[in-house]
């Protein structure tokens, strides 16, 4: 059977075997971390260890970083019953909360005007076009950013950021709201009172620590550069993409973008039908965010940058892995070329 090719890599990574690993160490800790007695101790020292490694890597105090089962949930906690704005721009999981007022200029960076926004986080999760303006924002969703470039909660200078941890590398049904000393968060869920009351039910302990030491080793691929070498075979893919269709479009080609994140849009061919055919030929890419997939007629991100809906049906979304081979690259374009092709002549 053919190998398939996984280059879908922005709607979720695969766990790497120290990952795993990690986890399987602490399967036996089996306490519950709100017991007093040994056993509860054990899986308390987990969580909390777990909840320092992440302070040190993203630049935050450890007491604010709350855990959850996902960015969406985070992204929920902190908007909730709050007026806030943001751009088409957002994953769904922030324009659910917002008033979409907000525009965008020509370079994909959005217009920040009022002090209780949202922003689309570092990197958009479609096109990859980072945001270099911060100021006056409410929420910070980095989901898409961290493990791909450098993140310091700090530096950044917000009132609070979301995260999900299986983005980059780590388990799914885990992920974090990061926010300030003084920042008001309601709680959605309530109960037990765990995580300083902001989010009650028995702790992942497992996902926690899966968490934490995924966030360890993509920030040591950070470090080491392995970045650098993906955004150099995602330059040859877009350069191929052009030289076998030089009326295809590479959205934000020329603008400052995360390293792996490739959005293609060939004017006449739908994206969802290029996605199909792909998936049967064994590569695995997407036509936008995996969470809209199949919901959405068309993207709402590539309307805020100017595209219109026939065009923005026409996109496909490659992302690339920290760990994927030019060679896989080559393999794609040579099916990509071939469905082209076969495509080009039907509509000539």
């Amino acid at each position: 059977m053919k190998k398939r090719i996984y280059l879908d890599h922005n709607s979720t990574t695969n766990i790497s075997n120290t990952v795993k690993n990690e986890i399987f160490e602490v399967m036996n800790t089996f306490g519950n971390p709100s017991s007093i007695h040994l056993e509860g101790r054990k899986s308390r020292q987990l969580i909390e260890r777990s909840r320092e490694q992440i302070g040190n890597i993203l630049d935050v105090d450890p007491e604010n970083i709350i855990f959850t089962s996902s960015a969406t949930e985070a992204a929920s906690m902190i908007l909730k019953d709050k007026k806030n704005s943001c751009s088409l721009l957002e994953h769904s999981c922030v324009t659910e909360w917002c008033e979409n007022t907000l525009k965008v200029d020509l370079k994909g960076q959005i217009m920040i005007k009022e002090p209780m926004i949202s922003v689309s986080h570092i990197g958009n999760s479609e096109t990859g076009i980072i945001q270099d303006e911060f100021k006056n924002v409410f929420l910070l969703d980095v989901v898409q950013a961290i493990g791909k470039i450098n993140f310091s909660f700090e530096k950044a200078n917000v009132n609070s950021a979301i995260i999900s941890a299986h983005k980059f590398g780590g388990p799914k049904g885990i992920g974090a709201a990061l926010f300030k000393s003084d920042f008001d968060v309601q709680a959605l869920i309530r109960g037990g009172g765990q995580e300083r009351r902001l989010r009650s039910g028995t702790e992942n302990i497992l996902g926690i620590v899966g968490f934490a030491k995924a966030l360890e080793i993509s920030n040591k691929n950070i470090k080491n550069g392995y970045w650098e070498e993906i955004s150099e075979i995602k330059n040859f893919l877009e350069n191929e993409i052009l030289n076998i269709s030089n009326n295809s479009i590479i959205v934000g080609k020329n603008l400052k973008r995360l390293p792996n994140t490739s959005c293609i849009i060939t004017p006449g061919w739908d994206g969802h039908n290029q996605v199909i055919q792909l998936d049967l030929a064994g590569f695995s890419v997407s036509a936008g965010s995996a969470c809209s997939s199949g919901k959405m007629k068309y993207s709402n991100t590539l309307i805020a940058l100017g595209y219109n809906k026939d065009l923005s049906k026409q996109a496909i979304r490659v992302s690339l892995g920290v760990n994927t081979k030019k060679s896989e690259v080559e393999a794609f374009l040579k099916e990509w070329s071939s469905l082209y092709y076969n495509w080009s002549k039907h509509v000539a």
